[in-house]
């Protein structure tokens, strides 16, 4: 299983880069009026301004000059129009950055098929994910959502930011991959950090439910915390491919270890990250393929082929391929 073997072919790189294109254009657009309209807006208010200071100083105390009541009043007017003005001036990239993701994070997925992409909604698949997976928490948040069919199987990506209370404990935040998995698992398998106090938590509560496995890979075993409540399914498969999946992901994705659970025919693959994964540069800033684009889509490719190679662990040798 290789990352390149998910990433899209010639033909759809060169769709993405000519939709971009034509995005860039209309983004440049939009920066050259702003360019122009910002200073020649301010600049009339600041003339206006002056302009109407200078007939104040006629009619002022001579000491009072550029200072009197009136022209107290005239500069604060002028404050409020200047900020209103500024505003108005850049609202054509103000517009356009509003729909800047919704625009191009769909041309960038334009290699996936039945593509669909939302923001900030609760992803369809979250209500499954076990939580055993993730640990307690009260404060959940959804940025990007991307789901579609990619290499034979459906998909649902998004980025998660889940917490117990106001900038209290991160319990996750991160990518969550979720995807149908080949053959479904008779019950709730998990993979999770050994050392998350979060997924700690539940190990009280389900104490009499959720049983702890060993997969047999010392390094593995050390990392991860595998619980199920079905241990005569579960246990060919953590001592075979999952770890196996666990092992090349590590290679592949070598940060916070990653989280695995199954729970029938759904599987979650879970990767802990700070960075936005969707970061895209300032409206300001031309978008470049190789710089701003191509290592996204190759981090996309990664985390399908991981979620291709976990939807299959619990299939038949004959029916793994």
């Amino acid at each position: 299983m290789e990352a390149t073997d998910f990433m899209p072919d010639e033909a759809d790189i060169a769709g993405i880069k000519s939709n971009l294109a034509a995005y860039e254009a209309e983004r440049a657009s939009a920066y050259r009026q702003v360019r122009w309209r910002v200073p020649l807006f301010i600049g009339l208010v600041l003339v206006f301004v002056a302009l109407v200071g200078w007939l104040f100083n006629r009619i002022a105390d001579p000491y009072e000059q550029w200072l009197s009541t009136p022209h107290v009043l005239l500069y604060v007017v002028g404050l409020l129009a200047a900020i209103l003005l500024y505003f108005q001036a850049i609202k054509p990239t103000s517009t356009l950055q509003q729909s800047f993701r919704k625009t191009l994070l769909p041309i960038i997925f334009g290699f996936v098929r039945d593509m669909r992409y939302q923001h900030e909604v609760t992803p369809n698949s979250f209500d499954r994910l076990p939580r055993e997976t993730i640990g307690t928490f009260n404060i959940k948040r959804f940025d990007d959502i991307v789901s579609g069919r990619y290499e034979g199987f459906p998909f649902e990506l998004y980025e998660a930011d889940l917490r117990q209370g106001t900038g209290g404990t991160i319990a996750f935040k991160g990518i969550v991959v979720a995807f149908g998995t080949k053959v479904p698992f008779p019950g709730i398998l998990v993979a999770a950090r050994r050392s998350d106090m979060a997924v700690g938590f539940f190990r009280g509560m389900f104490a009499s439910k959720m049983q702890e496995l060993s997969c047999g890979v010392p390094e593995l075993d050390a990392a991860y915390d595998f619980r199920t409540d079905n241990v005569e399914a579960a246990q060919p498969l953590v001592s075979g491919r999952l770890a196996q999946a666990l092992t090349w992901l590590k290679e592949t994705w070598p940060d916070d270890p990653a989280r695995v659970a199954l729970n029938g025919s759904d599987g979650f693959l879970l990767l802990p990250q700070t960075r936005n994964f969707f970061e895209l540069p300032d409206i300001s800033v031309p978008l470049d393929y190789a710089k701003h684009v191509a290592p996204m889509i190759s981090d996309i490719g990664a985390m399908l082929a991981t979620a291709a190679l976990v939807r299959k662990i619990g299939a038949k040798d004959e029916a793994a391929g």
